[in-house]
């Protein structure tokens, strides 16, 4: 057995470990999502619930309240991580992210045009899975055609801070769109809109949360059937080419799961920054591989842990009040961006 065998299968486990180490601390944070809140729970209370032996309250707050909340916060985590994962991957640019590079802003303009154009026939409140339906298909329609115009001035400019300036343009571009719209809307349009931007973790109703969980989940699939074209990608197209990767198809399927992953968070939840950015950084630099066979799984649990830490900080368990859930975002992600800003000019400066 060689030296290189033995490397490769200590490796091995000892990336397993870590898998299994962060799956453990992902389903103490989810259990600790449901526990935490304005009323903080005991075990005994959950087991009561499942065991159909709880009082009235209690089980209106778990399955409720709690739960739904706590699964969409999973979902959100997993879609942000991931999209941002590819997006980083196809772009080459380790800037590259759903919020940053304008997808999330593309997918919010998807929405804005079937609440402000469609209000007097949609309405939230109302709002049932046919509904849920088109408003995620107009998020991922938006999403995709600013994948889409991304990609092509990626193709032509190389330089890493340029195409993220052109995203922060493009997203604020869109931003004046949709601000335009609300100028010309009716009192009733505008009031879904400003209901939809209010929109959190725990405001889905259930045909919502299904709507996410189905949408999210198809771009899971996808995500772990192109794991073996982004590894070629990494090493450049000229030599996925070379090994038979068909480059359009590899592209098409990262630019329509990142799009559905994307869109749908933003579609029911507004948009949620920093996530799709940090995760990928942070799984990296746990493993330390550029892999997409650890990468996707451990963006998978990393980004659902760090959503749910994110929603369990926001609600200042105890208290009584709730901070928006993208404040605790921006501020866990800011830092990790600035970071790798001031860790890519380093590697520059040193050339």
């Amino acid at each position: 057995m060689s030296i290189n065998d033995d490397f490769g299968r200590l490796f091995s486990r000892k990336k397993n470990f870590i898998l299994l180490l962060l799956a453990s601390l992902l389903m103490i944070f989810f259990f600790l999502d449901i526990f935490l809140g304005s009323v903080i729970l005991k075990p005994s209370d959950i087991i009561s619930v499942f065991s159909g032996h709880s009082e009235t309250n209690v089980e209106t707050i778990i399955l409720k309240f709690r739960l739904p909340k706590a699964i969409t916060a999973l979902f959100v985590g997993i879609a942000l991580s991931l999209s941002g994962l590819q997006m980083q991957t196809i772009f080459r640019n380790p800037m590259a992210g759903p919020y940053v590079l304008g997808v999330s802003s593309g997918a919010s303009l998807g929405v804005a045009i079937v609440i402000l154009g469609f209000s007097n026939s949609f309405h939230l409140a109302g709002i049932n899975s046919f509904s849920s339906w088109i408003l995620v298909i107009s998020a991922w329609t938006g999403a995709a055609a600013v994948m889409l115009i991304i990609m092509s001035i990626s193709a032509k400019i190389k330089d890493i801070l340029i195409i993220l300036i052109i995203g922060i343009m493009i997203a604020s571009g869109l931003s004046a769109v949709v601000s335009i719209m609300q100028y010309f809307s009716s009192e009733t349009m505008l009031k879904s809109y400003v209901l939809w931007t209010m929109g959190s973790l725990g405001n889905l109703s259930a045909d919502q949360l299904k709507v996410l969980v189905i949408s999210v989940s198809s771009g899971i699939v996808l995500s772990l059937f192109s794991i073996k074209m982004l590894n070629a990608l990494l090493l450049g197209e000229t030599y996925a080419a070379s090994i038979g990767l068909n480059i359009k198809f590899a592209r098409f399927m990262i630019f329509a799961c990142t799009s559905i992953l994307a869109g749908s968070v933003t579609a029911f939840c507004g948009p949620i920054g920093f996530i799709g950015i940090a995760v990928p950084h942070i799984v990296r630099n746990i493993f330390r591989t550029s892999d997409l066979r650890v990468l996707v799984p451990g963006s998978i649990i990393v980004g659902g842990t760090l959503m749910l830490a994110s929603d369990i900080i926001s609600q200042l368990p105890g208290t009584g009040k709730v901070l928006p859930v993208n404040s605790v975002t921006s501020l866990i992600g800011i830092p990790v961006v600035i970071w790798v800003i001031l860790k890519q000019r380093k590697s520059t400066d040193s050339l």
